[in-house]
């Protein structure tokens, strides 16, 4: 099937990619990556790709929630990306996550029906994991580059501002440490189509405290860190 809303040409997206809601955020990705080409730009999904060391890599934008990140996932796997990663924002659910810490994710929770029912089907509610390989990689270049970090689920919530003191409570009972958008159907995604997939994620609030959200300068180092860290664990991941 050909895409409809990503309009690179065939070998114009690289095997190993880093997906992130905000277009902004991406153009700031790329700037990171040798000899970066803008391949795409269509509604707003910023597509480019470029080199780290001597792999190539995308970098792309997918959007807010579920359904946008779905195309962006789905189009970049018939494109040809094989590993990707999502880079993105999460609001603590646990105390003790505060603006500037990392979440990596080892699953996603998410309600069943809407969009995750139509890819699963009859009813099934499939276990919405990252691949292991990549996970480890991104756990250990973390710790190679003395990052601070808490590994565990998280959850993707579709109705953002349905996000409340209570909402943390219940989750962070479940175990859940952080709420976002989009991991879970990014990890189903790649179960589904035979992807590697993973996410390292940048607290930006604390749903419990209901404060302000941290801006981007505020948090940007942190980005950046993480997203060296994505990339040192995609160009070191078997595709």
């Amino acid at each position: 099937m050909k895409p409809k809303h990503i309009l690179a040409k065939p070998g114009e997206v690289a095997e190993r990619a880093v997906v992130s809601g905000d277009p902004r955020r991406v153009e700031l990705l790329a700037s990171k990556l040798d000899d970066a080409r803008l391949v795409s730009n269509n509604r707003g999904l910023l597509v480019y790709t470029g080199r780290y060391g001597d792999s190539r890599v995308t970098v792309a934008t997918h959007g807010i929630g579920g359904p946008s990140a779905a195309i962006v996932f789905e189009e970049l796997v018939m494109l040809g990306a094989r590993a990707i990663v999502r880079l993105g924002t999460c609001g603590g659910l646990v105390e003790s996550l505060r603006p500037g810490d990392i979440v990596i994710p080892n699953g996603a929770g998410y309600w069943e029906g809407g969009l995750y029912a139509q890819y699963l089907g009859g009813g099934a509610c499939m276990c919405a994991v990252p691949n292991y390989e990549l996970l480890e990689g991104i756990v250990r270049e973390a710790k190679a580059l003395g990052l601070e970090f808490t590994v565990g689920p998280v959850v993707s919530n579709d109705a953002f501002y349905a996000e409340s003191p209570d909402f943390a409570k219940e989750w962070g009972r479940r175990g859940a440490l952080a709420v976002e958008m989009e991991c879970a159907i990014l990890f189903l995604v790649g179960l589904l189509k035979g992807v590697k997939t993973a996410a390292i994620l940048v607290v930006v609030n604390n749903v419990l405290q209901q404060g302000d959200f941290a801006t981007p300068e505020l948090v940007r180092p942190q980005f950046e860190k993480a997203f060296e860290v994505a990339l040192k664990a995609l160009v070191k991941c078997r595709i």
